[in-house]
């Protein structure tokens, strides 16, 4: 006589239907943003040169539509302008990028200053932590872990500082910071500098010396930035 196995129990209604992964929410036109503001910043367009929608679109594999839309986006974030008659040209260059990393590096400095003073100790403990995993990555030369610890050290810094206004400030540069990260991470030198500079930046805040890690943290960011700077723009005069 035929007798049935114990049936595989149902999962839970809310169950049945696995969750999306995040990544791939991104829309098209967030895909082709991502793409050309990296091309940019990583110097692959001249300064004044002119893009061409038509010949972004069919490298991209795309139609002109997010092609436009993208270009919109770059242009609120003042790397590229419209200009009647010559269309969408590139604005970014060695000043732009410069005056952008003189700002960040005002902006950091300020928040490590207050986060010395107003950290608690769970701040402590996770900035701890987090130098723990990027001395770890470091080691392994996981340049991509490292890219988002980086990340995740500096949101810990801004978060342990209770800013409010500058932290708003500096938000508007988060696309360029990660990346400039991705471009000068990939030189071990540069990973070993900016593990030794985030390691000062740590102890200065959680010690509570709040001239230290001011001063800490601007030397490392400019740093870091002229070092992307020099990677980027290869011709002195453009660096005036």
């Amino acid at each position: 006589m035929f007798t049935m196995a114990n049936p595989v129990p149902l999962p839970a209604p809310d169950e049945r239907v696995a969750r999306l992964d995040p990544k791939l929410l991104t829309s098209l036109r967030d895909h082709v943003h991502h793409a050309l503001r990296s091309a940019i910043l990583s110097g692959r367009f001249a300064a004044d040169e002119r893009l061409n929608e038509r010949h972004l679109a069919e490298q991209l594999g795309v139609s002109t539509t997010p092609i436009k839309e993208a270009l919109r986006q770059l242009e609120a974030e003042g790397l590229v302008e419209t200009l009647a008659r010559r269309g969408v040209i590139i604005r970014f260059n060695a000043n732009w990028a410069e005056e952008t990393i003189l700002a960040r590096a005002a902006l950091e400095a300020m928040i490590a200053r207050l986060a010395a003073k107003r950290i608690n100790q769970d701040a402590k403990c996770a900035l701890e932590h987090t130098l723990v995993r990027m001395r770890t990555a470091n080691s392994n030369a996981a340049a991509d872990d490292l890219i988002e610890l980086n990340e995740t050290f500096h949101d810990q810094i801004h978060v342990a500082s209770e800013c409010r206004y500058l932290a708003k400030m500096i938000e508007r540069q988060r696309f360029y910071d990660a990346s400039i990260r991705r471009i000068i991470h990939m030189d071990p030198s540069e990973r070993a500098n900016a593990l030794g500079e985030h390691s000062d930046i740590a102890a200065a805040i959680i010690s509570g010396d709040s001239d230290q890690a001011e001063k800490a943290m601007r030397d490392h960011v400019m740093r870091s930035g002229n070092s992307y700077l020099s990677r980027i723009f290869s011709k002195r005069e453009e660096m005036r």
